[in-house]
């Protein structure tokens, strides 16, 4: 008897998420991640273990698959941040994701295009569009950095966890930016139409429509309910209708849909006037966000390949150096420069706190998302291939090293400064 390969994913997944989550209270403890464990048995069921994952046949990648898989967990993930901040109204505890986004994001993109177009022997579209890949955190792997619940108030996790739901999105500009300098080099033709309609209208659109959705769905919740309770097995689906009618109506009138669902979740984590519903919502978008993490890294540990990893290893070496140890410590450092804390008596922000701030830039899906989008809106040839082993080598470096050391170094940081 031949059994289907698809059943033997199914029995594999089923014993991957059996064994993780009966041994989460032993690897929480570790110096291992979730997302570390998930990429390996990926590699395991890829083309050098066992073929029982693959996204090309025939030599063909399937790019869509994994763009609409990718986009889907970044959604649900930045409503989860998005509900997880509490009291989204007080302006004071956005100072600091105001720099990680103002001044960090933007600086984090440059100097990825300089590395590109200095180092990688890229045109200006190919560099730029590859610092817009590379540049956002990610809101999906870097869950042991973010705030826990709605009662946790330490601004690193805050900051982390607010600019990963927002930087997701904000880069999305500079992705078009990038395809449109591929296409046509001579900025003059669309720079006018990207400010107008990338920028300005479509960042406008998700922030209203981010706000509109949310309000409407929460007041429309809250007045059904009086009359007649919803069944509370299907009352966590309000939250994904809230994400999925919230992405779809923002995309429809070309708002990035991204931003939009991060500003719902901070709409409807201060809307209810029962403070239980969002806090119900939340626990069932973590639990799907969880799911979602496993299949995605999967994937990831599926496509990876040794020869192109080898062919572009000198790139990818270059663009890591850059960024992990360099780029985003930098960035981190100027950005927080001057910044008071909040819940402190101190008169700057901790020069650990600084350092941790500029060495948890996770990367991960977020990037993979725009890799894929790029690939569906004109990304082509060698400079494809090279975008792209960049990119997957860059993630699985983040997955390791930070999956290595997120544990210790929060754990240090809880010690020494939030119970110090």
């Amino acid at each position: 008897m031949v059994i289907d390969i698809y059943i033997i994913d199914l029995l594999v997944i089923g014993l991957l998420l059996l064994v993780v989550t009966l041994g989460s209270g032993w690897i929480a403890r570790l110096p291992l991640s979730f997302a570390l464990i998930y990429l390996l048995v990926g590699i395991i069921l890829g083309p050098y273990g066992f073929g029982l994952i693959e996204l090309r046949r025939d030599n063909i990648f399937n790019a869509e698959l994994l763009e609409k898989l990718t986009e889907f967990v970044v959604i649900v993930s930045v409503f989860s941040c998005g509900l997880k901040i509490i009291h989204p109204g007080r302006r004071k505890v956005w100072d600091i994701t105001a720099r990680l986004i103002g001044l960090l994001m933007p600086i984090s993109i440059i100097a990825i295009a300089f590395i590109g177009r200095l180092f990688l022997g890229m045109g200006w579209g190919e560099a730029i569009l590859l610092g817009a890949i590379l540049a956002p955190t990610d809101p999906v792997l870097a869950s042991e950095v973010q705030l826990t619940d709605i009662n946790d108030k330490d601004e690193l996790r805050f900051g982390l966890t607010s600019e990963g739901g927002l930087n997701d999105a904000l880069a999305f500009p500079f992705v078009y930016f990038g395809l449109f300098a591929i296409k046509d080099n001579n900025w003059n033709n669309w720079f006018k139409q990207w400010v107008v309609v990338d920028l300005i209208w479509a960042i406008a659109a998700a922030l209203i429509m981010g706000f509109v959705v949310a309000k409407t769905i929460v007041w429309i919740d809250e007045k059904i309910q009086k009359h007649r309770s919803a069944d509370v097995l299907m009352e966590d689906f309000i939250a994904l209708s809230t994400i999925l009618l919230t992405y779809s109506l923002t995309e429809v009138v070309n708002g990035y849909g991204f931003l939009a669902v991060f500003i719902a979740g901070l709409v409807v984590q201060d809307s209810y006037r029962n403070p239980e519903r969002p806090l119900a919502q939340l626990e069932f978008i973590e639990r799907l966000e969880k799911l979602l993490e496993v299949g995605t890294i999967l994937l990831l540990g599926s496509i990876l390949l040794w020869q192109p990893i080898v062919n572009y290893a000198y790139e990818s070496l270059i663009v890591v150096i850059f960024l992990f140890l360099i780029i985003r410590p930098v960035g981190a450092w100027i950005s927080t420069i001057g910044k008071r804390p909040l819940n402190s008596p101190r008169r700057r922000l901790h020069r650990l706190t600084r350092l941790l701030f500029g060495w948890f830039g996770i990367r991960g899906v977020g990037s993979l998302y725009y890799l894929a989008y790029a690939f569906g809106n004109g990304l082509t040839g060698e400079v494809a291939e090279k975008i792209a082993w960049i990119t997957y080598t860059t993630i699985v470096v983040s997955v390791v090293i930070h999956g290595i050391s997120a544990t210790p170094l929060m754990n240090w940081y809880e010690r020494k400064i939030v119970n110090g």
